[in-house]
């Protein structure tokens, strides 16, 4: 089963409302790290909850930034990769919060 679908997308984000460009991997917002819970694997769009995902923690592994989001409708997580495109500012805020 495949498990990863490019599905390039435009968007505007539902939490700050920046205009996103999407390029098939793009699947949170970077300005603000917020996400939009519509995946059950990445890109298929067959999750039916479309919660808000709020970005809860970054972590280190290896050389790669992971942001964790969390649903805020249905509590899922999921871990991805912070991209170059993310704001230092947004990422620096994120590293800095309390668990």
């Amino acid at each position: 089963m495949k498990r990863f679908t490019r599905t390039p997308e435009d968007f505007t984000c539902s939490q700050c409302g920046t205009f996103v460009v999407g390029d098939g991997y793009t699947n949170h917002c970077p300005s603000c790290l917020w996400s939009k819970h519509v995946d059950i694997n990445p890109g298929d769009r067959a999750a039916t909850c479309g919660g808000a995902m709020e970005p809860i923690r970054l972590t280190l592994k290896g050389h790669d930034h992971i942001i964790t989001h969390r649903c805020t409708t249905c509590g899922h997580e999921r871990n991805i990769h912070a991209r170059d495109t993310d704001s230092t500012k947004a990422l620096l805020i994120l590293s800095t919060r309390v668990q």
